[in-house]
């Protein structure tokens, strides 16, 4: 996993486990009177989860959600139109913190993945007029500069990412 996703993994002894844990602890209360969506998927076999069809199907919810805890290992929440707490207890939990998902893989279901994510996320869109750029392959980095608004921006670019761009040029 990269630096950007937090995973905490039942039984695991990596030594930032519980940090990890409390992260998404954190993270998970956060939602407490957000609109959320809950999607649920089988999980075939070794494929990742960020990978599925996450598109809405039929099955699919999207609530506020309440009094969102987690409690030991067990995440608790509860709907605005219930007053009867839900739960489940995951084997592992995977937070995606660029795209504010949580994936959550149930002890007792493990061909199944839950997917929480706000709605309302939306990614701000900037547009450059490039009139340099130049690339340092060392670092891997693009460097773009639009001179009408005095704006510079640096992407640092993973390798399949390079090469995906070269064969798009």
């Amino acid at each position: 996993m990269s630096a950007v996703t937090t995973v905490w993994q039942f039984g695991s002894n990596a030594p930032d486990n519980t940090d990890n844990l409390a992260t998404i602890r954190q993270w998970w209360a956060g939602l407490d009177g957000q609109r959320i969506n809950w999607r649920q998927r089988v999980l075939p076999g070794t494929v990742a989860a960020n990978t599925l069809n996450w598109e809405p199907q039929r099955f699919d919810e999207t609530f506020i959600v309440t009094d969102p805890e987690l409690r030991g290992i067990t995440l608790y929440w509860k709907k605005p139109d219930s007053p009867q707490e839900k739960s489940t207890t995951p084997d592992r939990l995977e937070l995606d913190h660029v795209r504010q998902q949580l994936y959550i893989f149930p002890r007792s279901q493990k061909e199944l993945v839950i997917r929480i994510e706000r709605p309302d996320l939306v990614y701000q869109t900037v547009t450059v007029q490039a009139n340099q750029s130049e690339y340092a392959a060392d670092t891997q980095v693009l460097t773009v500069r639009d001179d009408l608004q005095r704006l510079e921006v640096k992407v640092k670019l993973s390798p399949e990412l390079v090469q995906q761009l070269k064969q798009q040029l």
